[in-house]
């Protein structure tokens, strides 16, 4: 007979699948699917339009309306360039902690939702545990779409869900949304003593990124609106984080290209907040190009993600403030699926184990005793899915 695991041990193999987005999860999704299989759960997979990963899905408990869906992602950030002192893809026990790259976003909480799912096949559920298990969730939020439009369509609605992003099992009602820009800005190079004859691209990125400087110098100025005002910061924020041009000190650059994001507050509309920046960018294009027509930005708008609102009466937040007993008001700034499921008319929150100050570092962990608390809150949702 198959040897069912402890959620220790199916954290020890989903943390030693490497599974960073920009490459497969395909192995992890293998592991899982032949895990469930063989505890007498049939999954069901989405494959990626290019077939280099998956989604996944399954179900225990009868198929009726009602029941709830625990969700996470399968997708780590990397690990190039940090400083580790543990293996970051081996679970590594020290001190009440586990270390390893994925332990606390979010590999912690899959394998607690893995383990559920085989606790709850064998007791009298009611209504059904809806598993879910995405990729690319570090690089946009954009391909959980899929599947939860495939798992609309194939079982039946289910009444609320719970993202187990790390929160330290508190129950959020709210985070920011966001969206971002792949930013290439196209100049003309002559020798920089002459360069009001050529255009410099990093030099015209410099003023786009300016631009993005003032509009967070006026919104940390103005008065938070009634949504947003328990975020922190309470405002929409626009963030450059890598950029890259030129080829030598005395020529005007050729090309620049810098990635910007904005995390949007509940109550402002993201596609407003991009139609600004475009509006800026052609702006500047055709100063740009009244010296040199070759001169261009191109912008690639490469993600767009919906803003988790609080709900009023949500079910999904009676039922995890029941469970967890956190009565308290929780937001929080960074993104998760939760918007997406909330867009598709879900009854969604976030409430999942860890400390999200641990997510993405070098020895990221997640400490013993919160995935104690994730295992007694899913066993309660187990129960509470068993009551007619």
């Amino acid at each position: 007979m198959p040897k069912t695991l402890t959620a220790r041990e199916i954290l020890d193999r989903l943390v030693a699948f490497p599974t960073v987005s920009r490459d497969t999860n395909l192995p992890l999704i293998d592991w899982v699917e032949g895990y469930l299989a063989d505890q007498g759960i049939a999954s069901t997979r989405v494959p990626s339009p290019c077939g280099a990963k998956a989604h996944l899905f399954a179900q225990v408990g009868p198929d009726v309306p009602g029941g709830v869906i625990v969700s996470g992602h399968t997708d780590v950030v990397p690990v190039d360039g940090q400083d580790w002192t543990t293996d970051p893809w081996q679970v590594t026990e020290r001190d009440g902690r586990l270390y390893g790259r994925g332990t606390c976003d979010m590999k912690g909480f899959v394998a607690l939702a893995i383990a559920a799912m085989v606790k709850a096949r064998g007791m009298d559920l009611k209504r059904p545990l809806q598993l879910a298990l995405s990729y690319d969730e570090e690089v946009g939020c954009m391909a959980v779409v899929d599947l939860i439009r495939v798992m609309a369509d194939d079982l039946s609605r289910a009444e609320a869900v719970i993202v187990g992003e790390p929160t330290s099992m508190q129950v959020v009602t709210g985070h920011k949304g966001g969206t971002g820009y792949r930013v290439h800005m196209r100049g003309f190079e002559v020798h920089s003593s002459i360069l009001h004859r050529g255009v410099s691209a990093v030099m015209e990125a410099a003023r786009l990124i300016q631009w993005a400087n003032d509009r967070n110098a006026e919104n940390a100025r103005a008065a938070p609106g009634p949504l947003a005002a328990a975020f922190d910061p309470p405002w929409t924020t626009l963030h450059v984080g890598t950029i890259a041009g030129g080829t030598a000190h005395n020529i005007t650059a050729k090309d620049c290209h810098f990635v910007l994001s904005f995390r949007v507050v509940p109550g402002e509309d993201p596609d407003a907040w991009c139609a600004a920046f475009e509006s800026e960018a052609a702006r500047l294009e055709t100063a740009m190009k009244a010296i040199r027509p070759e001169a261009a930005i191109h912008l690639d708008r490469y993600f767009a993600l919906p803003p988790l609102r609080p709900e009023q009466d949500g079910r999904a937040e009676e039922l995890a403030r029941r469970l967890s007993g956190d009565n308290g008001s929780h937001v929080v700034s960074y993104g998760t699926e939760g918007g997406q499921f909330q867009l598709q008319g879900y009854s969604t929150v976030v409430c999942g184990p860890g400390d999200i100050a641990q997510a993405h570092q070098p020895d990221e962990f997640i400490e013993i005793a919160q995935m104690q608390a994730g295992a007694a809150f899913l066993d309660r949702l187990i129960s509470e899915l068993c009551k007619p």
